[in-house]
């Protein structure tokens, strides 16, 4: 059974001045996967220390799923928290998730996510869109399990 967490990094979310949206859809998309999993979603504010402290709460998952704060503003700081805190960078991941996503919206190009290894838990951030996760959670599923496995010494 796959552990993920799902964290939205938005400063609007948390204060509660409109609806996570793209946390729950991950969760929703990952459980009508057929893939055995637990799913939790939280919301965080755009603030390394706390982004940060949530990371670090959630590395007993298998995965954790960042969704928001990739973007250009002075805000948007999930891939520099999430390369702070990785041992290993995973830039495929990331490589594949803005080349799908630009034949989608070309806008994909300015998302800076990034995904890794830290410890014995991959993160992947997404974009904040509903659109945008809806693409990635759907064009990540199918590498989850092999990606758990070999991280835990499976065979390629």
């Amino acid at each position: 059974m796959l552990k993920i967490a799902v964290i939205t990094a938005s400063d609007r979310a948390y204060s509660g001045e409109y609806e996570d949206m793209s946390g729950p859809k991950i969760k929703e998309i990952i459980e009508k996967s057929g893939i055995n999993s637990i799913v939790s979603v939280t919301v965080v504010p755009d603030e390394k220390d706390l982004l940060k402290k949530e990371i670090e709460w959630n590395l007993d998952k298998d995965y954790i799923i960042t969704t928001g704060g990739t973007g250009l503003s002075k805000r948007d700081i999930t891939p520099e928290v999430t390369r702070s805190l990785c041992d290993v960078e995973l830039p495929g991941i990331a490589e594949m998730l803005r080349t799908e996503s630009y034949k989608e919206t070309k806008f994909s190009v300015f998302s800076r996510g990034t995904a890794g290894i830290i410890k014995k838990t991959i993160i992947i951030n997404f974009p904040g869109s509903v659109k945008a996760v809806t693409l990635c959670t759907e064009l990540i599923i199918p590498v989850l399990e092999h990606g758990i496995s070999m991280l835990h010494g499976g065979k390629h």
